[in-house]
């Protein structure tokens, strides 16, 4: 785990509830936050030389101009912001093109990391068991800008690949019966949840639900500079949840 101890310089891009979460912990393990990029300090090409990796918790419209930037600058970064996927390629060209690092995730806490691997795990069961269904329930408060989130997408994604039964992800309002093959996601904004996923399995016998409640938003902040220490000085576009075990193994 995490010290200050032979780990990057941290510049930080977004400043907001997580931004500050981040530098919190930082500050509690010892590792220097040497920059901070928002509206008042905006990212550029002529920006200090003072940082090893950024860690990215700023808009999705923000993400290709951050990571062309950083890439430029030849810092690695850290992706934290969900709701860009359909840029993914552009992320990519901008990364090799410059030979520097990029990890990305929809959910950076470790208890979530796990909480992928549980719902996999009971995927895998429940392929065999037809009578059993599956659907999604998600909850974050006010401010949260894209809906559904990117970790009940991830959720989602893990049930597809692992249920042959369910093969399309419906996250609008439902106007009628939903067929075998679709896994609905529901969404909910309001108040301050930090965030709450639910997974919810379901017979006439029974129902089983997983659920992740995040307390705060610690778990998110410590994950994130772990992946900051891993991906240091790393060449290529990595997934936090594909390489999380050797993260933690670091």
């Amino acid at each position: 785990m995490i010290t200050g101890n032979d780990f990057p310089r941290i510049a930080l891009i977004g400043y907001g509830s997580m931004g500050k979460e981040i530098e919190r912990i930082a500050h509690k393990k010892g590792i220097t936050i040497s920059n901070i990029f928002d509206i008042d300090n905006p990212l550029s090409l002529s920006s200090p030389d003072n940082f090893d990796v950024a860690i990215d918790f700023s808009t999705p419209a923000s993400i290709i101009e951050n990571v062309r930037l950083v890439s430029k600058l030849q810092k690695d970064i850290v992706i934290g912001t969900t709701g860009w996927n359909d840029q993914f390629q552009e992320v990519v060209q901008h990364i090799e093109n410059n030979s520097v690092g990029a990890i990305y995730g929809s959910n950076y806490s470790i208890g979530m990391q796990m909480f992928f691997r549980v719902v996999r795990q009971a995927s895998m069961l429940i392929n065999t068991v037809d009578e059993y269904d599956i659907f999604l329930h998600e909850i974050h408060h006010k401010r949260k800008i894209d809906s559904p989130s990117g970790t009940a997408l991830s959720l989602a994604d893990i049930i597809l690949e692992e249920i042959e039964r369910k093969q399309i992800i419906v996250s609008e309002t439902l106007h009628s019966k939903i067929n075998e093959n679709e896994l609905h996601i529901s969404s909910v904004r309001g108040g301050e949840i930090t965030g709450t996923h639910t997974v919810y399995v379901d017979s006439q016998a029974d129902t089983i639900e997983l659920t992740h409640r995040a307390k705060n938003r610690g778990g998110f902040a410590l994950g994130a500079l772990e992946a900051a220490g891993w991906i240091w000085k790393k060449k290529g576009v990595y997934d936090f949840t594909s390489v999380f075990t050797e993260i933690l193994e670091k």
